[in-house]
């Protein structure tokens, strides 16, 4: 079998075969990694015949002229279609607006570059196809504010931390209301958040917001439906279940229990629903009106739900690609037969999804009229789970045979394998890039930012298949460009900024095309460091919000105490020698942030804790930054020591499960979070006076 055979078929289907690891060396994907990598696109390459087969079905696609349904351009600038039309063909565009643009390609048959923003209709000879034209840059946190060197800061919060009274167990819309209205109050202009993703009601025990079953929709255990049924409804709903005493216990747990809490909030839902459609509920047109809106993806993603309940309770497994065929393919009959039999649960479901929506509209509707000018940011997770609702309904554009991941690295010699799959940079093209769309479109919805985890994602994904250790992967590359005209369009469309979280090895360039896009890229204190010396204030950039800590990192607290080293050690992540090691560098990081921010004379004037010095003065340190927006954690406002996540543990560590002290209402009136977000302010303003 000819390697280079191989490395031409993987190169075209955009894998690369040589890449640069995180040290700087070159590695080169072994032949047997190409070939699984290769099966898992769709390009069979288990022998020479298969390879040659592969490389032809591949060329033919390439060389062909068929128009794909969606291309895109910048605004103001040409597009090139001598692949497809003569020069001087005359062509005709329908503009969103209604009216029409009679245009001619040039000599060098490019589309002059005068069609405006949007998504327009182009017709040429014979042919249409939908052309996306961006503007030149996002909305930006400027542009949100009101002012072209904006010095604004915010808060993030891990949504399910927060509490309230009567919350069940877990955070949810209700608590994020009330601490939004809290923050607004206080000058904060956005309320970052964990991802909201639609979840697996079938499953409970699976509860990471970054391993979703679908990114087109939201996580229902997280409404709160006193708020828009009525607190009558809720307590008669209460009542009829029993749960009164069940609940009470969940919300006085130290963590959440989320398996008991997710069932309890399920069977509360479901008391709900009987009562709503039994009766004459006012908001039933409004019900209706959702499930219209929301066409064959909402109906599709309920229908998913109703088919895992139903072989959840004969024990069967949950992963479409296990399920019989006819239920594999969401257009089927059988799978119409089925929606016919089981129409009340899968309207369960849709109501589910109405809660949950009209509760998050609320929570945004309660940050901007408490004064944001951004409100809350959403948290876009970089894959969807390849057994989940997302990958079974766009199964052409979503690789459910292919998890992402990274490669063996410094911290992680292993690699990491995350458990989710990726869109398919192929199918993507060839579908018009609808699933990519509608994901935006999902996630801009509510919200006025969206973080895009990852975003080095949108250039290039660490892909591994199914069952291989995170080693055996490759890098695919996607067309970035087209990515990126899209998110700047959906962006300016939903007056959303948009946050990409480009730690680690970020790819030659991108951080380029993400500041040439305004895309503010993240900067963390722990990281902003060269062996221990920290970077000085102003050398801190304008394109990148600032930020103490992340959910997968210690929170400053515990960094300085080195919780994180001590978890390692206790689960045996880390041998003793390792240990020593990583306490004495730490001890040495301590000394260089200690000695960065003591340059600053407002700093460790007071007499108190140590540990409250070192946070006060991180908190102004940041403030003092030119960036754009600093987002506070919420933990560290309030001094907390352990970190919502640690990264390479399932369950030996409470991943996602710890609840903040006290009321959202009343958590910024904690003497050390006031205190912490006067100091931001404050800083923020002479920022701002400084850079002007």
């Amino acid at each position: 079998m000819s390697d280079a055979q191989l490395e031409i078929l993987a190169s075209r289907a955009g894998l690369a075969v040589d890449w640069i690891d995180a040290n700087g060396r070159p590695q080169r994907v072994a032949p047997s990694v190409l070939r699984n990598v290769l099966t898992g696109l769709g390009h069979p390459a288990g022998s020479a015949q298969e390879i040659d087969a592969s490389l032809l079905e591949l060329q033919q696609v390439q060389q062909t002229r068929h128009l794909p349904p969606l291309l895109t351009a910048d605004v103001g600038v040409g597009l090139n279609l001598a692949h497809y039309f003569a020069p001087q063909t005359p062509c005709e565009v329908h503009l969103e607006d209604g009216s029409r643009l009679t245009l001619k390609l040039d000599a060098e048959a490019t589309l002059p570059g005068l069609i405006p923003v949007g998504y327009q209709q182009v017709s040429i000879d014979g042919q249409t196809f939908t052309l996306a034209v961006a503007p030149e840059r996002c909305y930006s946190v400027g542009d949100a504010v009101e002012n072209p060197t904006p010095r604004t800061w915010g808060l993030s919060v891990q949504l399910y931390a927060l509490r309230r009274n009567g919350d069940g167990g877990f955070g949810d819309t209700q608590a994020l209301e009330d601490l939004a209205r809290v923050a607004g109050e206080r000058g904060a202009e956005a309320l970052a958040i964990s991802p909201l993703h639609a979840m697996f009601a079938s499953d409970t025990q699976r509860y990471s917001p970054y391993s979703p079953s679908s990114r087109l929709f939201l996580n229902s255990l997280y409404c709160a439906p006193g708020a828009i049924l009525g607190e009558r409804a809720l307590r008669t709903a209460i009542d009829a279940t029993g749960l009164a005493d069940e609940l009470r216990h969940l919300e006085n747990l130290s963590l959440i229990e989320w398996p008991a809490a997710a069932e309890a909030k399920h069977r509360l839902l479901e008391a709900l629903y009987e009562g709503f459609v039994q009766g004459e509920h006012p908001l039933h047109a409004d019900f209706s009106s959702f499930r219209h809106a929301g066409g064959e993806a909402l109906e599709n993603h309920c229908r998913f739900e109703a088919i895992q309940e139903a072989r959840a309770a004969n024990g069967e497994s949950l992963d479409w690609r296990h399920w019989p065929e006819p239920w594999r393919n969401p257009r089927s009959t059988a799978l119409a037969e089925f929606a016919e039999e089981n129409a009340g649960r899968i309207g369960y479901f849709a109501f589910c999804q109405w809660l949950i929506t009209r509760c998050l509209e609320r929570a945004q509707a309660a940050a901007r009229s408490s004064g944001m000018g951004i409100g809350l940011i959403t948290d876009l997770a970089v894959g969807a789970d390849g057994g989940g609702s997302q990958a079974w309904s766009r199964q052409d554009e979503l690789l459910a045979s292919l998890t992402v991941g990274a490669p063996p690295d410094i911290l992680n010699r292993t690699g990491q394998g995350w458990g989710i799959s990726a869109f398919s940079p192929e199918g993507l093209v060839r579908n018009g890039f609808r699933a990519f769309i509608e994901m935006l479109r999902a996630n801009f919805a509510h919200a006025g930012g969206l973080r895009i985890d990852h975003v080095m994602g949108l250039q290039r994904l660490w892909v591994i298949p199914n069952g291989a250790p995170p080693a055996d992967g490759a890098y695919l590359y996607y067309p970035v460009d087209d990515l990126l005209r899209l998110l700047t369009l959906e962006s300016h469309r939903h007056q959303a900024i948009v946050l990409g979280e480009d730690l680690g090895t970020v790819p030659d360039g991108l951080r380029e095309k993400l500041i040439a896009r305004s895309m503010l890229g993240m900067r963390v204190l722990l990281f902003e460091q060269d062996n221990t010396h920290f970077k000085p204030i102003l050398d801190w950039p304008d394109n990148a919000l600032a930020t103490t800590s992340t959910h997968d990192l210690p929170t400053l607290n515990g960094w300085w105490h080195g919780r994180d080293i001590d978890w390692n050690a206790r689960l045996g992540l880390i041998d003793a020698h390792a240990e020593i090691e990583w306490r004495h560098h730490r001890e040495r990081e301590r000394e260089g942030l200690r000695r960065t921010l003591t340059q600053d004379p407002q700093n460790f004037r007071e007499e108190s804790h140590e540990t409250d010095q070192v946070l006060d003065a991180s908190v102004r340190f940041l403030g003092h930054t030119r960036a754009p927006l600093v987002l506070l954690p919420l933990e560290d406002a309030l001094g907390i020591e352990q970190q919502a996540n640690l990264p390479g543990t399932i369950d030996s560590h409470p991943n996602w499960s710890r609840r903040l002290p006290g009321y959202s209402e009343a958590l910024l009136d904690d003497p050390d979070a006031a205190r912490r977000l006067e100091l931001l302010a404050c800083a923020r303003l002479q920022a701002a006076e400084r850079d002007q």
